[in-house]
């Protein structure tokens, strides 16, 4: 759980849940992203989707992580409501992915509080994300960008805010989450594909 930040327009997208248009634009900026941070296919892309699912405002980056593996087996997924990355275990998952992965392409995903008008909104920023700054907790940052889901109003007893929020929100932010990352990670993994098989025959 985190807080957000504004940042310039061109790192960034903001865009409502009940957009249209909300799908095709997280389509479009993660896929844009991917290209800029990793444009020869070399980095290994994984996703860290923080989160609980003991509480349903923080259960945004579970939802995600389980959907994507419903999407996709081959999808480097760190963080599902079966095996929550949680402010216990998240070091532990970090050490795990620089082990396994050299200079591993990270995409953070968490859920945040916000004012009351930025409720609903989907947020994707270049840069890592701080998890549990919300909560006042330190844990180490997150991503070469991330995307956070704004469920609730912060600055006001937010552990009692997180279990008072509507799962139906939450649900809903991270079935377009999930499905905007699942076709760019597509579109890009199809062109890498694409751009070797050209190289071999070429």
């Amino acid at each position: 759980m985190s807080l957000i930040k504004q940042s310039p327009q061109h790192e960034s997208l903001s865009v409502h849940y009940e957009d249209p248009l909300s799908f095709s634009r997280i389509e479009r900026t993660v896929y844009s992203f991917l290209l800029s941070l990793n444009p020869d296919y070399t980095r290994e892309i994984a996703f860290v989707c923080v989160g609980t699912d003991r509480a349903t405002g923080d259960c945004l980056g579970p939802l995600v992580g389980t959907r994507l593996k419903s999407f996709s087996r081959t999808m480097n997924i760190y963080g599902t409501l079966q095996e929550p990355t949680h402010a216990t275990n998240i070091t532990q998952v970090l050490d795990s992915l620089r082990q396994n992965y050299d200079n591993p392409l990270i995409i953070a995903v968490d859920a945040c509080l916000g004012s009351y008008e930025r409720i609903g909104f989907i947020n994707i920023k270049k840069g890592s994300l701080k998890p549990g700054t919300a909560l006042n907790k330190t844990l180490p940052a997150i991503g070469d960008f991330h995307i956070s889901g704004v469920v609730n109003v912060g600055g006001f007893l937010e552990h009692m805010v997180l279990q008072n929020t509507r799962l139906y929100l939450v649900y809903q932010m991270a079935d377009i989450i999930a499905r905007g990352l699942f076709m760019a990670y597509s579109r890009f993994d199809h062109e890498n594909r694409f751009r070797s098989t050209a190289s071999t025959n070429g």
